[in-house]
């Protein structure tokens, strides 16, 4: 007997908000979590800012990394591919607007890697002393009490790398909001629900912390070159040799730069091909996570309106729960943007499907078969 479409619906519907409620649990655990400064464990810590081309808020997401409340040492590296870039004299500037910072900046890359961020921070002239490395990408921002927090997360010897969850800092425009509330309302809780499930075994490119001796045992950056998963990569090598990641409860911020619907599906598809090259399995039935789309199908679809109704209200009130949720973990003080909601799901729901019929990424000006990493 052949099951009727609209059943199907549901159960995916259903299914959906099992996901969700169990959002909602994970995200209640992260907001009620302390955030741990460190006091007395201070290591040295070098931070390594890749850097490639404009961006928006470049100046001062440089600049947050330079105004640490951090009394041990600390330097940070910012690393260009070529002179030629013209994001070098914004980090010229911010060099000299913080003389009291140990701040420098290296030029150059590593041929033959695969990776481009890697490639960048890999330089011969680049030689970390602290006790920790971070790598933060260019279009994070943090607060002061962001190096503290990642020295917290290092006072026990088990954790060989940290890593941070962030949330979006998108312009006025709808295209770079809705692609904040992709990152806050989809990305983050399925990371806090992963955790919930096992220990976590991937880092998140907003923040990678790792100790410098065991960064040197799993083969330094170089051993990231080859995969352009690098924060999957270094979080399967940390695990691998019997250390755990720790996510920290401090977020950061990162830069919602698209403006159109064209850039934000490009880099959307890049990072669902990605996670689906990874964790097929797991990614596989990630379309769960978009219940929304699913129960209105549904209300539409079937001839059962009390049944219809009274599963979207229980849907809508999960979503809401988790928006509103992911706010207050993540610490979003802008507008509130829940008017997009089933806009963003619909969204996430088309990326996911064309993620799945093809397997070609495209980053910055180059093109990726996520085959081969």
């Amino acid at each position: 007997m052949t099951v009727p479409f609209t059943w199907i619906l549901f159960v995916i519907a259903l299914a959906g908000g099992v996901y969700l409620a169990l959002a909602v649990l994970c995200l209640l655990a992260f907001v009620r979590r302390p955030l741990e400064l460190a006091s007395e464990f201070l290591p040295s810590i070098t931070i390594l800012k890749p850097i490639a081309s404009l961006e928006p808020n470049l100046y001062e997401n440089l600049a947050s990394f330079c105004d640490q409340a951090y009394d041990a040492f600390c330097e940070v590296v910012f690393c260009l591919h070529s002179a030629d870039d013209p994001a070098l004299g914004v980090a010229k500037r911010v060099v000299a607007d913080f003389p009291s910072c140990n701040a420098s900046i290296a030029i150059g890359e590593a041929a033959g890697m695969l990776n481009p961020k890697i490639a960048n921070l890999t330089k011969l002239s680049v030689e970390p002393h602290g006790d920790i490395i971070v790598i933060a990408d260019s279009d994070i921002r943090v607060g002061r009490e962001y190096l503290r927090a990642l020295a917290g997360s290092f006072a026990s010897e088990s954790v060989g790398a940290a890593t941070c969850l962030y949330a979006g800092m998108p312009s006025r425009n709808v295209i770079s909001r809705l692609g904040a509330l992709q990152i806050e309302d989809g990305f983050a809780p399925s990371v806090l629900v992963a955790l919930a499930i096992g220990k976590l075994r991937f880092c998140l490119g907003a923040t990678m912390a790792v100790r410098r001796r065991l960064l040197q045992v799993v083969g330094g950056l170089a051993a990231l070159g080859q995969h352009i998963a690098d924060d999957h990569r270094l979080g399967e090598l940390v695990t691998q040799n019997g250390y755990e990641v720790e996510l920290s409860r401090y977020v950061v911020s990162t830069t919602v730069a698209e403006t159109t619907l064209s850039s934000l599906w490009r880099h959307e598809l890049r990072w669902a091909r990605t996670n689906l090259a990874l964790a097929p399995p797991g990614y596989i039935f990630s379309f769960l996570m978009y219940a929304l789309p699913f129960a209105l199908l549904y209300l539409v679809l079937s001839q059962n309106l009390a049944l219809g109704l009274a599963l979207l209200a229980a849907v809508v009130a999960l979503r809401l729960a988790l928006h509103y949720l992911a706010r207050r973990a993540l610490r979003v003080t802008r507008s509130d943007d829940a008017w997009l909601i089933p806009v963003r799901d619909f969204l996430s729901l088309a990326v996911w499907a064309a993620s799945l019929l093809g397997h070609t990424v495209a980053w910055r000006d180059k093109t990726f078969d996520t085959k081969e990493m």
